[in-house]
């Protein structure tokens, strides 16, 4: 099946004015989007292809006005052979993809500042396959993953979902880390879905797994810059007496939650952070996604921020349910700002006398991206 990414275009774009950076989780179409734009494997080179990597390391490279380097920052040096390359010929067109965070592996002291645009490519979305109601249970079944998703089967979206997992860990990491428990760093991962929607306690994980604290919270930085989870940090103000510290995190394949509920708050969390990351790649908006709770035991699942201002708020429930407590009581404080309760298996959608939208997931999902 032919399907073109939401990227695809802006990659396009912004090639004919500087590099461009695609990163994203393994598997999510970084590599199809670059092909497709090449138009051929004329000029993509695989580090991880050891002829590939010869070529690139004897700046043998092809004959093509696009380069596409895939999985380069595995090489420790990409940064000074990217900055040598573009300031060489800057009349070359360079796509760089990774399933890494490409602005977080900074192995030498060289800057590509200002050589560069990043964009970060997500799984499949409501609002990407085209708004249509009928994609949101299959998304929530399947995953976003594009492999699993357009197989239809939940059987080979399961062994997809486990088969990643373990290659994440055997293979993503060991070639960009050295971690030396790989059995125990497993155990962490499987362990995380479990912990989906409450704020999430390395004392707790550290206890249970019998590790430091400090080994605990890097290889939770290591899932994030892999793109296996993501951590939301929570919003508030000395008079909203917010909690400060505790992070909620979540998973981009949120099949491996299997609490439906929040599975359901997992998806609708990874469509407002790939949206979130939209903006802000693509239309340079200054935008934040965070979550809400406070000492008095007060939580809105997400907040949206823009610098400053609170632009966006949303609670996510599985079933139907009357306005929420604690998003009435941060509405209240920011009337300005939009506020929605999106539902998984309600049909219900009005505005409530305090201007929040109730509505069904589909509804507010086909809305982002």
């Amino acid at each position: 099946m032919v399907f073109r990414r939401y990227l695809t275009d802006q990659v396009e774009s912004d090639l004919a004015r500087k590099m461009v950076f695609l990163s994203g989780p393994r598997q999510v179409g970084k590599t199809t989007v670059a092909l497709e734009i090449a138009g051929s494997r004329a000029g993509y080179l695989n580090w991880d292809v050891p002829e590939h990597r010869q070529a690139i390391l004897a700046r043998e490279l092809p004959a093509t006005d696009l380069w596409i380097f895939d999985e380069i920052h595995k090489y420790r040096r990409w940064r000074n052979f990217l900055k040598g390359l573009y300031d060489a010929r800057p009349e070359q067109r360079i796509l760089v993809t990774g399933s890494a965070r490409l602005d977080l592996y900074r192995y030498t002291g060289d800057s590509l500042q200002g050589r560069y645009h990043h964009l970060r490519l997500h799984p499949l979305s409501v609002a990407e396959l085209g708004g249509a109601p009928e994609h949101f249970e299959p998304l929530l079944t399947l995953g976003g993953f594009p492999e699993p998703f357009f197989s239809g089967s939940e059987v080979e979206a399961r062994r997809w979902s486990l088969e990643y997992r373990r290659r994440l860990v055997r293979e993503e990491v060991t070639s960009l880390e050295r971690v030396v428990e790989l059995d125990t760093m497993e155990l962490l991962l499987m362990r995380l879905p479990e912990l989906v929607g409450s704020p999430l306690s390395v004392n707790a994980l550290r206890e249970d797994l019998e590790l430091s604290h400090h080994t605990v919270d890097s290889w939770l930085r290591i899932f994030e810059r892999l793109y296996a989870i993501f951590r939301l940090s929570p919003f508030g103000a000395p008079r909203l007496r917010a909690v400060k510290k505790a992070r909620k995190h979540y998973h981009l394949d949120w099949t491996l939650v299997r609490d439906p509920a929040a599975r359901f708050e997992n998806l609708v969390a990874c469509a407002l952070l790939k949206w979130v990351d939209y903006e802000r790649d693509a239309r340079g908006r200054d935008l934040e996604l965070r979550y809400f709770r406070d000492t008095d035991g007060r939580e809105v699942d997400f907040v949206v921020l823009e610098g400053p201002s609170v632009l966006l708020m949303v609670e996510a429930k599985l079933g139907e349910a009357r306005v929420d407590r604690s998003l009435r009581y941060l509405k209240r404080r920011f009337p300005d700002s939009e506020a929605w309760q999106v539902t998984a298996e309600s049909v219900k959608d009005f505005l409530d006398p305090e201007g929040i939208r109730v509505a069904p997931a589909p509804v507010f999902l086909a809305g982002l991206v």
